[in-house]
């Protein structure tokens, strides 16, 4: 991979780097991978066998480990030139259209970890560091955007660089120090709970984002347009509300407290949250 990386003139640093954070990415994300049956047999032999009542520890410490031989997949697609070239056909070329959930690079891109199943997941994470390099590199492409070290298609933003191993042990024992309505976010709502409100604010961003430049057409088709979108983004941000007020309220905080800061009446939250709770 190193000397693919310097005869392609890149530095085999900064794409390991990049495929790391891709990855590191994948494997929060993979909480919610129904289909995702690897990397948790993969974290359990690194534990000896079982992660057993420390699956939060075990993720933090064994992550880099578990998720090595898929980085070094995704870094030796990153430098492939045949997927860049997959990445410039699926945007349209010069003609620019919008990308698939089914697009092509991703499908392969799932192939290559060996997860046939992933291509779809992955192209609809928007605005990771996957999405960044693709749309960089079609962009250098077109020769379009502005000059600098923006046009490399591998330079990794430094908030999409994932948290260290160490960062996060401190927070996990500043999470566990801590008690009563005083508890850490973290620690009072489960990982799985806190990538799907993050997955609802990422759909409604999503969402919102569409609508810029609709406002063109007849009366009816952009009333339609604007009334469905944002009825959707405005039902999205709804169940983002109810899911951190649930996990507020089970981490000790006042029912009057959540309910002032989420503008609604405490007799109804207490009703909504009641009636979520019948459903789970």
């Amino acid at each position: 991979m190193a000397r693919r990386a310097m005869r392609a003139g890149v530095e085999p640093e900064a794409v390991f780097a990049l495929s790391h954070a891709v990855v590191a990415r994948w494997w929060e994300q993979a909480l919610y991978w129904e289909r995702e049956e690897i990397w948790p047999h993969r974290l359990h032999r690194l534990a000896g066998g079982s992660v057993g009542g420390e699956p939060a520890w075990w993720r933090i410490v064994g992550r880099d480990a578990a998720v090595f031989p898929e980085v070094v997949a995704v870094a030796q697609a990153l430098l492939d030139p045949a997927m860049a070239e997959v990445a410039w056909r699926a945007s349209g070329g010069v003609r620019s259209q919008a990308l698939r959930d089914d697009g092509p690079f991703c499908r392969r891109l799932g192939e290559r970890v060996d997860r046939t199943w992933l291509g779809p997941l992955i192209a609809a994470d928007h605005g990771g560091p996957l999405s960044d390099f693709t749309g960089a590199l079609v962009r250098a492409r077109r020769g379009v955007g502005p000059p600098g070290w923006r046009d490399d298609p591998r330079h990794l933003k430094r908030e999409q660089q994932p948290a260290t191993m160490a960062g996060q042990l401190r927070v996990l024992a500043a999470e566990r120090k801590s008690g009563g309505t005083g508890t850490r976010w973290r620690a009072t709502v489960p990982a799985e709970h806190r990538m799907h409100i993050d997955q609802l604010l990422d759909e409604a961003r999503e969402q919102l984002v569409q609508l810029r430049g609709v406002q063109s057409g007849t009366t009816a088709e952009v009333a339609r347009t604007l009334l469905q979108q944002l009825s959707h983004s405005a039902h999205l941000i709804d169940r983002a509300i109810v899911d951190p007020a649930a996990a507020a309220v089970a981490g000790g905080v006042a029912l009057e407290d959540v309910a002032r800061w989420s503008r609604l009446p405490a007799g109804e939250l207490a009703e909504i949250l009641a009636a979520r709770q019948d459903e789970d």
